[in-house]
């Protein structure tokens, strides 16, 4: 007993709706520019189903309005809004079902002022939701049936079979913009990072008398510190903390950066410096944000540094006859100019022959065997490698913070200016 295959043969009208239904998918799922292919696609849709005219409505994420991106038909509603609830593409979404309305006179959800304001007049609708899952996207609404009073119940499954492809290509759309625009993100980033290493200074040789380390919490660092040398055998240095993380602690980092290293050569000691760049950042800041700082000068030849501080971790001073902490007595810059308008207080420290530390909070408010650093724990750190070179000192103490590759919680910073006499 044999069996033949007999090819079964499908009336025209369903082989065109399954044809449309192909065409519709493919072109949804290859297409590179959805809106193009949506309006493209619209007209397709429009003119197989026989309607006179065809919108596209996508909800609009922040207003929450239904905004039509495409049209077909002899009046162009690009861009027209329907606030939430209203009309019956609105019904269409809040239900997510297909609404078929073969008489608009008789239903309540008619927005009739459409109409008015077009000249377009309406007769029957046939709308299906765009939707994947429990999230909303919009609908696609077709008006009058050329060659029928209205649409039927075959229309209706045609357009929602259209729907969800369209609804398909819209979220994998949108998935590929976010992918590209975190890809461009991280390129940013990366760039960001790449200007910011290079606006640190220089590893210097190890007979130079300051020496310093950033290690950023993320790509990008809202710490700095700067070495910049000057006339007389003198050494201007700052170590500076932005509020916040991220990229826009960054920039305000660069900016405070970019002040310190115009401002430093020509104003007299590290008070008027940072009183002249509280000003600044004053004046133009934003968002509340604000900035700690430490600036100093170092003498080389007397190995006497004259600092001033404004709101930032109290530098750690360590000599031959003990260690002490030195405390600033101004908040940080940039909050309120009129607080530094007698000026920033200097103080003058003899290195005797020994140490100062500069850090951030970055350092203190690090864990070390699950307990949280503080001064004191900053303080066992540098006895622990004092007898090292000042540059491997530094790394030997951040090494002992961040080791095992764990993310840091904040920005670490910090440097150390010697009395190398």
């Amino acid at each position: 007993m044999s069996s033949v295959a007999h090819p079964i043969h499908l009336p025209a009208g369903l082989a065109d709706d399954l044809d449309l239904i192909a065409e519709m998918t493919a072109d949804f799922a290859r297409s590179r520019d959805i809106e193009e292919t949506l309006r493209v696609g619209l007209e397709h849709i429009a003119r197989r189903m026989e309607a006179e005219a065809a919108s596209l409505f996508l909800v609009d994420p922040g207003s929450g309005e239904l905004v039509c991106h495409a049209c077909f038909g002899p009046t162009d509603v690009t861009g027209l809004r329907l606030p939430p609830g209203k009309g019956i593409v609105w019904r269409a979404v809040d239900s997510n079902t297909p609404q078929l309305v073969e008489n608009t006179e008789t239903d309540p959800d008619f927005a009739a002022q459409v109409d008015k304001n077009t000249g377009f007049r309406t007769r029957s609708i046939l709308c299906a939701p765009l939707a994947v899952r429990d999230e909303k996207l919009g609908a696609i609404e077709l008006f009058n049936k050329r060659v029928h009073d209205s649409f039927d119940k075959d229309d209706r499954r045609i357009l929602l079979a259209l729907a969800a492809s369209a609804a398909l290509a819209v979220i994998n759309a949108r998935q590929a913009a976010a992918m590209a625009e975190q890809e461009a993100f991280r390129r940013e980033l990366a760039l960001a990072a790449d200007i910011q290493r290079a606006m640190l200074p220089p590893a210097r040789d190890p007979d130079f008398p300051i020496h310093g380390v950033n290690l950023p919490a993320r790509g990008v660092s809202g710490d700095f510190f700067d070495v910049i040398e000057l006339d007389g055998d003198r050494v201007a240095f700052a170590i500076a903390d932005v509020s916040g993380k991220g990229m826009n602690a960054s920039l305000l980092m660069a900016k405070t950066a970019s002040l310190f290293r115009c401002l430093a050569k020509r104003l007299d000691g590290p008070g008027a410096l940072l009183v002249a760049i509280d000003s600044e950042l004053a004046e133009t800041g934003s968002a509340g944000m604000f900035v700690t700082m430490a600036a100093g000068v170092l003498e080389r030849a007397s190995g006497r540094v004259t600092i001033a501080i404004a709101g930032h971790e109290p530098p750690l001073l360590v000599t031959p006859s003990g260690i002490r902490r030195i405390e600033g007595l101004l908040p940080p810059l940039g909050i309120l100019p009129e607080l530094f308008c007698d000026g920033c207080p200097e103080t003058v420290l003899d290195l005797e022959g020994g140490a100062l530390y500069l850090f951030t909070d970055g350092l203190t408010e690090a864990h070390e065997e699950s307990r949280m650093l503080g001064s004191e724990g900053v303080e066992t750190l540098v006895l622990r490698h004092r007898d090292l070179p000042a540059a491997e000192r530094l790394e030997a103490v951040i090494a002992d913070v961040a080791r095992d590759g764990l993310m840091l919680e904040d920005d670490l910073t910090m440097l150390v200016v010697e009395d190398r006499r």
